[in-house]
C-alpha cells in the first residue's frame, strides 16, 4: 500500500472517529457546566488551542464555517474562561469519550505511535489548528492518546482539504453542501442554499488533491507500517460505540 492509498483508506477513521467526542451530548453537557451556551464550547475548545486571537483568525482556521457565526461565538465565549483553559477542557472531553466509546480490541499504543510518526513528518504550512493542537499536552492512557493524535491528524487533513477546496474554485459553503448538506445549518450558514450538483466533480478533485498532499506525511512509514496503520484505524473506527 503506497502512501496516497493509505491516506485515502484512513479518511473515514481520521474524519469521523475524533468527531465522535465533538458531537457527543456529554461534551456539551460539560460545556454547559463550564458556562458555555450550546455549541459555543466547540468554538472555544477547538479554537482555543490558537490562544487569545481575534475571532477572524479562528474563522479563517475553521474554513468551512460561516465566518460571521464563528466570530460571534468566539466573542461570546471570551468571558467564560481563558482560551488555553477552554482547549484543555475540550481535550478532556476527548479523553472521557475515548474511555467510554473506544473498543478494547485494538492496540492503541501502537496506533498512537504510528500516528505520531505521521504527525512528526507533516508540515504545518497553512495548517494553524494542526500546529496548535500538535503542541497541546497529550494524555498518557493509550486510548486517549491514540484519539488525541487522530484528532491532530484530523486538523492536518482538514487544513489540507480546505486549501484544496479554495484552490479548486469552490466556496466553503458549496463544499459543505456537496459532502455534508445536513451540517450546513450547524456550521452557521443560513438558507437558502445554492444548487451544487454541478460542483461535485470539483469537490472530488479537491478530495484527490487532499490525499496526494497528505500522502507526504504518510510517507514517513514504510509499506508494511502503512498497512498496519490502516488496519488499526479502520478497526478502531468500526469498533467505536
Amino acid at each position: 500500500m503506497n502512501a496516497e492509498e493509505a491516506a485515502r483508506a484512513t479518511t473515514d477513521a481520521v474524519v469521523y472517529l475524533p468527531a465522535g467526542f465533538m458531537l457527543d451530548g456529554a461534551t456539551y453537557a460539560r460545556g454547559a457546566e463550564l458556562g458555555f451556551d450550546g455549541i459555543d464550547f466547540y468554538t472555544a475548545g477547538r479554537g482555543g488551542a490558537l490562544g487569545d486571537v481575534h475571532g477572524s483568525v479562528v474563522a479563517a482556521a475553521f474554513v468551512f464555517f460561516n465566518p460571521t457565526s464563528v466570530v460571534e461565538a468566539w466573542d461570546r465565549t471570551a468571558p467564560v474562561m481563558a482560551r488555553g483553559e477552554a482547549a484543555g477542557e475540550f481535550a478532556g472531553c476527548l479523553r472521557t469519550w475515548a474511555q467510554a466509546h473506544l473498543a478494547d480490541e485494538v492496540d492503541y499504543a501502537r496506533l498512537a505511535a504510528l500516528t505520531a510518526r505521521v504527525l512528526d513528518a507533516a508540515s504545518p504550512s497553512a495548517a494553524p489548528l494542526f500546529a496548535a493542537w500538535r503542541v497541546l499536552p497529550e494524555p498518557a492512557e493509550p486510548k486517549a492518546l491514540a484519539l488525541h493524535r487522530l484528532n491532530v491528524l484530523r486538523e492536518l487533513r482538514g487544513a489540507i482539504h480546505g486549501a484544496a477546496i479554495v484552490a479548486s474554485g469552490l466556496q466553503p459553503l458549496e463544499a459543505v453542501l456537496v459532502k455534508t448538506p445536513f451540517m450546513a445549518g450547524l456550521f452557521g450558514w443560513p438558507e437558502p442554499y445554492p444548487d451544487v450538483d454541478e460542483r461535485r466533480a470539483q469537490w472530488e478533485q479537491a478530495e484527490h488533491s487532499t490525499d496526494r498532499v497528505l500522502a507526504r506525511a504518510y510517507g514517513a512509514l514504510d509499506e508494511s507500517e502503512r498497512s498496519e496503520l490502516v488496519d488499526l484505524m479502520v478497526t478502531a473506527h468500526k469498533g467505536a460505540g
